[in-house]
């Protein structure tokens, strides 16, 4: 009895005495793979889930929260669950998040994200610096070469992206003569450039991620040989200054009237709209109808666009959210570089300016907004219901026209009894502008109702 009290004694004194045994630990390697790809996945689902289609400062802001997710569980997981803590990985979690926190909190607008582009490019450069060398000090693992070292050089190639934008759009904007004048509109300055002489007063509209650069290509230069005719920046484009918020159609045409008013423009005009601009135009037209001689539409955005075309809504959803993300694209250099590549018959330099001004964050931004207020601006558009007896010429362009187009363009001429139809069967949307055949029928429609002003005879259909 007593021997077996004693031997349980002596094996209970071994389990005491015995090391106890040690938590396994998970290779780093997974953990930092695991982690980078989480961080990416939360980003890509909040700009594209339930952040989809916001402004840029949100897409940017949440992006940098899920960057900032990643890199927090590379330290936690790190420390908890391998023998190679990367406590490091504190820093970048913490410095994301703080920037996307700020940027939700502080919502900059177009002029702070612009000066934000002098900060962010190198401390980006800086910190991946930093963050390889604290990996090549820390982490002993294939993962460094395969996974965080191409994301560092990823981080690297951005800042700089983003700080060669930042420089060329100064320099663009420097280097370029700017022919028109600036007029304050109320809170904020248009840009307007005026060419030719006579009257009516030719007012050309762009569309969506467009400028007036580039009716200076072949349609100004057209029309100024027989009549004045004005080209304008809307708030945010080109020269003019941004706006305070996103704007609406009748926003805009607010915009285009003090514009008109201040600049000392004299009306009634003829008003030209090129794809959106045809929108913008028909809610002027609705809200000003005496400052209205006649009007074109240049394969202008019809108003029932989202029950009358059986493709529209679904392209509209996917790029409201898309274009969301256009502005930070933008940013990184990333439409620069592509638009060198991108063909353009636009004549030079018209092309280079266009490819320049579309390159910008500014332009992108303002295209997101506009795109995100386009339900709205065609609904203000529907209050035009006629012109009388005004001259109009809808010009459409038949190439690569989607589903039930033609006969909304068709519709359009019924909003005036002295109106005409010309169908382009060999020109798309955009060669009505930027090709020299399809922009020589735009500037001869336009200079056709320019004519019926003048003369007070009705166009011929043809």
């Amino acid at each position: 009895m007593n021997y077996s009290i004693s031997k349980r004694s002596i094996t209970t004194s071994k389990e005491i005495d015995a090391p106890a045994r040690p938590i396994r630990k998970g290779r780093v390697g997974l953990i930092v793979a695991g982690s980078m790809f989480s961080g990416l996945v939360v980003a890509l689902v909040l700009v594209v889930g339930p952040f989809g289609g916001a402004q840029e400062h949100v897409i940017m802001g949440t992006a940098l929260l899920g960057w900032a997710l990643g890199w927090a569980l590379l330290a936690v997981l790190s420390m908890r669950w391998s023998d190679q803590p990367q406590r490091w990985a504190v820093v970048p979690a913490a410095l994301m998040a703080l920037a996307g926190a700020s940027l939700l909190l502080f919502r900059p607008d177009a002029n702070g994200m612009n000066l934000l582009g002098w900060i962010w490019p190198l401390a980006l450069i800086a910190l991946a610096v930093w963050m390889t060398v604290q990996a090549r000090r820390n982490l002993r693992s294939l993962a460094r070469r395969l996974v965080l070292y191409p994301l560092f050089a990823g981080l690297v190639v951005a800042g700089v992206g983003g700080g060669y934008e930042t420089v060329q759009e100064q320099i663009d904007r420097s280097a370029t003569a700017m022919p028109g004048q600036m007029v304050d509109v109320g809170g904020h300055r248009l840009y307007m450039h005026c060419t030719g002489s006579g009257s009516p007063t030719v007012v050309l509209v762009s569309g969506l991620a467009e400028t007036s650069v580039y009716w200076g290509g072949w349609i100004a230069p057209a029309v100024a040989r027989n009549t004045t005719v004005c080209a304008y920046d809307r708030a945010g484009q080109g020269w003019s200054d941004p706006p305070a918020s996103p704007q609406d159609g009748v926003a805009v045409v607010t915009d285009l009237h003090t514009l008109l008013d201040r600049a000392q423009i004299p009306g009634p005009y003829v008003l030209v709209g090129h794809s959106t601009g045809g929108a913008y135009i028909r809610v002027f037209a609705a809200r000003y109808p005496d400052q209205v001689a006649g009007m074109v539409f240049l394969d202008s955005q019809p108003n029932e666009a989202f029950t009358g075309l059986p493709d529209f809504p679904s392209q509209y959803s996917t790029i409201r959210r898309a274009s969301a993300l256009f502005p930070s694209l933008a940013r990184l250099g990333v439409f620069r570089l592509a638009n060198q590549f991108a063909p353009d018959p636009l004549p030079i330099p018209t092309r280079d300016e266009e490819r320049a001004v579309i390159s910008t964050a500014n332009l992108n931004r303002i295209q997101r907004d506009e795109f995100a207020e386009l339900p709205m601006t065609l609904t203000e558009a529907a209050a035009l219901t006629t012109l009388g007896d005004r001259p109009l010429i809808v010009v459409t362009a038949v190439k690569g026209a989607q589903a039930g187009w033609l006969p909304l363009q068709d519709r359009m001429t019924g909003l005036s009894s002295n109106s005409a139809h010309r169908v382009l069967a060999d020109t798309d949307h955009p060669g009505l502008i930027h090709d020299g055949v399809g922009a020589a029928q735009a500037s001869q429609a336009i200079l056709d109702v320019v004519a019926s002003v003048r003369s007070g005879t009705p166009l011929t259909k043809s």
